[in-house]
């Protein structure tokens, strides 16, 4: 019997291209969409329909879980997300939980009451995976948080290295002779990617032969200009002599960068300011802020890759790590 394997193979396309044709799909290039049929026309190939129908019994949407809302590096991925899935049969619904919420919780209910093909994940948290992600049952890509060790199946990802981009960071700002630092972050008790970028922190610390004080030198707010501002203000009184401060993310950074000038400080003449994220404002905000770039593009277009591969082929889940870059900016200074 002739599969779609045979059908791929001799058509010279992937089987994953030989599905969206046999789909309908629009994402195919009219050269390849026309040697596929005809292969499919000589081997007089018809699709399992029983298995086809069975897929078709549950909803045509993916479901975006966004974990925080004021986050702006999310809200690029989400564009890019949704742009992506409106280009094939599926629908993309987007729902927003707040940043200290249980997005596996959620994603139970919602596959119970839904029945979606699959789940994105924006940020997310090992112990909610570990604990209930066996009762989600579909294919789910956890984007910019890696998932690799969470030891769970049905779950791939896609993120960058948190640990490695904050102390690419913090390195910098030593390098800049920066010795008196301060970190505002999340709440280190539930925010796994504040862990993540603490951990790196820490790294870039024992490298330099420092001792960082987490009780002076660190102040946790909500990923949030408000937040940000209150932990800026915060860490003032704790540690007036600080020379710089790396923030983990660049709404924090501009959030903190306006608590200074409302201090009377100026950026980065008198403290140094570096972010995380690489948001679009981040370019356009005065001065331009240092900060660690994410390839948002590419998170965006490798969770779809991921999923679809996952829904549509039955593919086992993996896992990726993309590429960051550090953006010098204006917002730190050589001292």
């Amino acid at each position: 019997m002739v599969t779609i394997k045979d059908i791929a193979r001799e058509s010279g396309y992937s089987v994953s291209t030989v599905s969206r044709v046999l789909n309908n799909r629009r994402d195919v290039s009219p050269v390849a969409k026309k040697k596929i049929e005809q292969v499919v026309a000589d081997y007089n190939f018809v699709p399992n329909n029983n298995a086809k129908h069975l897929k078709q019994m549950g909803s045509k949407t993916v479901v975006i879980l966004v974990k925080g809302n004021g986050n702006m590096l999310f809200a690029n991925i989400v564009e890019e997300i949704q742009c992506m899935v409106q280009r094939t049969q599926y629908t993309p619904v987007v729902t927003y939980l707040d940043e200290s919420e249980d997005e596996v919780q959620h994603a139970i209910r919602i596959s119970r009451e839904r029945k979606p093909m699959g789940i994105l994940f924006l940020g997310g948290a090992p112990d909610n995976f570990k604990r209930e992600f066996d009762q989600v049952g579909i294919p789910s890509v956890l984007v910019t948080n890696q998932g690799k060790n969470f030891g769970v199946e049905n779950l791939a990802s896609v993120a960058t290295d948190d640990v490695a981009a904050a102390e690419c960071a913090v390195d910098y700002l030593f390098t800049k002779g920066h010795k008196k630092i301060g970190i505002i972050g999340g709440d280190l008790s539930f925010s796994y990617t504040s862990r993540q970028r603490y951990k790196g922190c820490i790294q870039s610390f024992e490298k330099h032969k420092m001792v960082f004080d987490e009780l002076h030198n660190y102040s946790d707010a909500r990923f949030s200009f408000e937040g940000a501002y209150q932990a800026m203000v915060n860490l003032m009184e704790k540690k007036p002599d600080l020379t710089a401060v790396f923030a983990m993310s660049d709404v924090m950074a501009i959030g903190a960068a306006r608590a200074l000038k409302d201090m009377g400080k100026r950026v980065p003449e008198d403290i140094s300011v570096i972010g995380f994220d690489g948001i679009t404002l981040a370019d356009y905000y005065n001065p331009k802020l240092s900060t660690i770039r994410q390839q948002y593009k590419l998170l965006a277009r490798r969770s779809v890759e991921m999923l679809f591969h996952m829904v549509d082929f039955a593919d086992d889940p993996i896992h990726e790590v993309i590429p960051f870059e550090l953006v010098t900016g204006e917002s730190v200074r050589t001292i």
